[in-house]
């Protein structure tokens, strides 16, 4: 007997939310703390993106506790994946442009944040 689509559902639902969760994690430990004091103006950029997170969090922990037929399940999902194309939007056009102007080096913090997610993910 295969999974069932609400199983399928909720196994896709969790996997984005434990990705999400440690790019968050990795942005927060790196690379807003790297641009923080390189570029001053990045000060309410870099709030902003703290708030999205701490939403973004809620919303996660949320469906991590909900099944696929609980209702919002669905809402809740899309919301999540909504808030997250508007703050890479944001990360891509404002944030990434602020870094490589203060001179910060986008391919080693990339490299860093790369490390420390499989760091993290080895002790899941």
């Amino acid at each position: 007997m295969g999974e069932s689509a609400g199983s399928k559902k909720k196994h896709l639902a969790d996997d984005i939310c434990m990705a999400l969760t440690l790019h968050t994690m990795v942005e927060e430990e790196i690379f807003y703390p790297a641009l923080r004091p390189a570029d001053k103006n990045a000060a309410d950029l870099l709030d902003e993106a703290a708030v999205e997170h701490a939403g973004a969090k809620d919303l996660i922990a949320q469906i991590q506790d909900m099944d696929p037929d609980d209702d919002l399940y669905d809402a809740k999902v899309k919301v999540l994946g909504e808030q997250v194309a508007h703050h890479v939007t944001q990360e891509e056009k404002e944030m990434f442009p602020k870094a490589e102007k203060a001179g910060l080096d986008l391919e080693a913090l990339a490299d860093d944040m790369l490390a420390r997610k499989e760091e993290i993910s080895a002790t899941l």
